[in-house]
């Protein structure tokens, strides 16, 4: 088993479905009223946030890749600074430093395992809350596959987010009803996008994260020349024309 990374992060440790066409339009179709940075002489900052605990771990590789690849996309754009987020065990929810090299960050994401435990959805949102009160963050992204607390809870500071204006991208693996309705209700109250994913889908979500992260960095212009040649992108691409 991989050593763990050493991630801090301030105060605290840290406060069966298929992806159809029609999930990957409605995706798009949410995505396209986002308002995005498009000043890119100023750096866009994405909180990527996953859920580390032992149910995800059969697909765990799959997503480490799908993540990464998302990280991998923003090189050439250069504008994005990222923070990594996760939560596993008994209480455990780390953060790490933000960092301008999304390759180290892809590096250190694979030294993450899962462990048993219960979400801790709540803290990645007010951690992301908190966040942005220092400096802004243009984009929280979540990737999970269940959700165990409260859904008003949970919804009272995705409504506290909507009003900073940071939206949130949930993924979802797998098909957990309770995890579907709460990862849709964040998306609407902080308007966001939501989209179910599994191993026969990954490759097609690798490429809409990887969108949405250049999106994030740099706006429409970036994902222009991003997007040449690639469906997903060149699909959000003309959602948002």
């Amino acid at each position: 088993m991989s050593r763990d990374p050493k991630i801090t992060g301030g105060k605290e440790s840290l406060p069966e479905a298929r992806s159809s066409a029609s999930d990957v339009e409605a995706f798009l179709n949410e995505v396209k009223s986002l308002a995005a940075p498009e000043n890119t002489a100023a750096r866009g900052r994405l909180i990527f946030a996953m859920d580390a605990t032992m149910s995800r771990q059969p697909t765990w590789d799959m997503a480490l890749g799908m993540q990464a690849g998302m990280f991998l996309a923003v090189q050439a754009v250069g504008g994005l600074d990222v923070q990594l987020v996760y939560f596993r065990g008994f209480g455990e929810c780390r953060a790490s430093k933000w960092v301008r090299d999304p390759e180290a960050l892809a590096n250190l994401m694979t030294q993450v395992s899962c462990r048993g435990g219960r979400t801790q959805i709540g803290r990645i949102l007010t951690h992301a809350r908190d966040e942005t009160h220092k400096a802004r963050v243009n984009a929280l992204v979540y990737v999970g596959d269940c959700m165990e607390e409260n859904i008003d809870d949970l919804a009272a500071i995705a409504g506290e987010l909507g009003l900073l204006g940071m939206p949130v991208f949930l993924f979802q693996e797998g098909g957990d009803p309770a995890a579907e309705t709460a990862f849709r209700e964040i998306a609407r109250l902080t308007r966001g996008a939501y989209c179910p994913f599994d191993a026969g889908s990954a490759a097609q979500l690798r490429e809409l994260l990887s969108a949405v992260a250049v999106y994030a960095a740099g706006g429409r212009k970036a994902l222009e020349k991003y997007s040449g040649g690639k469906g997903g992108a060149q699909a959000l691409l003309e959602q948002l024309t």
